[in-house]
């Protein structure tokens, strides 16, 4: 096992790209190369970052990249509110979207803590 797969962050990701991809088919297919191809660009992009972060032996890099990744989180709650309000997601969907996506950023916010 990889020592990224050990990572509680690492395993809360995986279960929002699980949770994202199965919520995206339900999208209109005038959205599949805007709105759909972004949240999946966005959160794949997230996905690489964490990656990238375990790897880092610098620290002041490592701060970097996981800034980066808490400014990619922001994009998504962003996306994610802007699918409800366009009525792509229920509430229930919303929520539980953006409960992931919190989880997340303290599990990551605590990360960011440790690296300083």
């Amino acid at each position: 096992m990889n020592d990224v797969e050990g990572l509680m962050i690492y395993k809360q990701y995986m279960e929002l790209i699980y949770y994202m991809e199965n919520i995206v088919l339900k999208y209109p297919k005038c959205e599949k190369l805007s709105l759909v191809s972004n949240i999946k660009n966005n959160t794949y992009l997230g996905m690489k970052k964490i990656i990238m972060a375990n790897k880092e032996f610098n620290k002041g890099k490592r701060i970097n990249i996981l800034n980066d990744l808490d400014t990619d989180m922001k994009i998504l709650k962003v996306l994610i509110r802007l699918s409800y309000k366009k009525k792509y997601i229920n509430g229930n969907n919303y929520r539980a979207w953006s409960k992931k996506i919190s989880n997340i950023g303290n599990l990551l916010g605590g990360w960011i803590k440790l690296c300083r």
